[in-house]
């Protein structure tokens, strides 16, 4: 019986091990399912997120970021819904606002994005994982790559990213040798009633003129708008802040009667029709979208110029 016994124990041996290895070999060869998700570092620290998101809602700020990239959105802010130049990007897109929590709700986001600055956060991360930054805490280039490496497009980011400095710091050392090394450029913007002089990180196109064509800016502007961005001045004083060369970020919605007063129409850029006009609505931003219709604008006038 015993003899009987261990043939059979022994093929009982050989075939359970037959069956572990075909279950070991079988995983090995198998390809992983690749991860539906992504971990992102953000401000707050690590963030599951999804790695191809479908449905973005962006409630402050950075639509026109996340369609640079192609990715879909569903739900933006009213200031990148009133931008023309958005037009054919958000045509369909349902305007959103982190107040209406419903809303966003219905419109079934997997990401949401917005400033560290929105309200009901805590709300909003409830409804889908939410991530936000800080404005001005990066520069507005390493924004954009954020941006690409939170929807997974870190690649595509930086590859605008290098284009776009090639692209705008050519068109500096043209428009330069066009207006002289020395001519200064302002940058201002009528809203509410109150005059603004901004600096070199507001978008307005103020990161081209100032930081990647080195465009000079005036001593005053330097001392007033540059540690905040922006500086908010009377009429009276806006000579004092005029370059050479003015970009008039205007508003048709807003009361630009200061135009017709003699303290405007003094200033050496405006007798001299050296004042740029350009829609304020398309002027707000500093992603992609907004950056390449600047920077087209600016080469128009700058080389067009007296």
């Amino acid at each position: 019986m015993k003899k009987l016994l261990i043939p059979i124990l022994f093929l009982l041996i050989l075939l359970m091990s037959a069956c572990n290895n075909d279950e070991t070999n079988g995983t090995a060869n198998e390809n992983p399912k690749e991860s539906t998700t992504i971990t992102y570092n953000s401000e707050e620290g690590p963030i599951e997120v999804p790695a191809d998101p479908k449905r973005v809602v962006v409630v402050s700020t950075y639509a026109g970021n996340v369609a640079a990239l192609g990715v879909n959105l569903v739900g933006v802010d009213a200031w990148s819904k009133s931008n023309p130049q958005f037009d054919k990007y958000f045509a369909d897109v349902e305007e959103v606002s982190e107040d209406n929590l419903e809303k966003i709700i219905e419109l079934d986001p997997d990401l949401i994005i917005g400033l560290s600055t929105a309200k009901n956060l805590d709300k909003l991360k409830e409804i889908a994982p939410t991530v936000t930054f800080t404005y001005g805490k990066v520069d507005y280039l390493t924004q954009h790559l954020e941006i690409g490496k939170l929807l997974n497009k870190e690649k595509e980011a930086q590859e605008w990213i290098d284009d776009f400095k090639k692209r705008a710091q050519t068109a500096g050392e043209e428009i330069k040798t066009k207006i002289g090394d020395d001519a200064t450029v302002s940058v201002i913007e009528n809203f509410d009633k109150q005059l603004y002089v901004f600096g070199d990180n507001w978008g307005r196109g103020t990161e081209i003129i100032y930081q990647e064509m080195k465009l000079a800016m005036p001593e005053k502007v330097k001392e007033m708008a540059l540690k905040d961005g922006f500086y908010a001045l009377s009429l009276e004083v806006l000579p004092e802040y005029a370059g050479d060369y003015i970009i008039f970020s205007k508003a048709g919605t807003q009361d630009n009667s200061f135009q017709e007063t003699d303290v405007y129409k003094n200033i050496p850029a405006v007798k001299e029709d050296r004042v740029f006009e350009a829609v304020a609505e398309e002027f707000y931003f500093n992603d992609p979208i907004s950056l390449d219709y600047q920077l087209a604008f600016f080469k128009e006038n700058f080389l067009n110029s007296k």
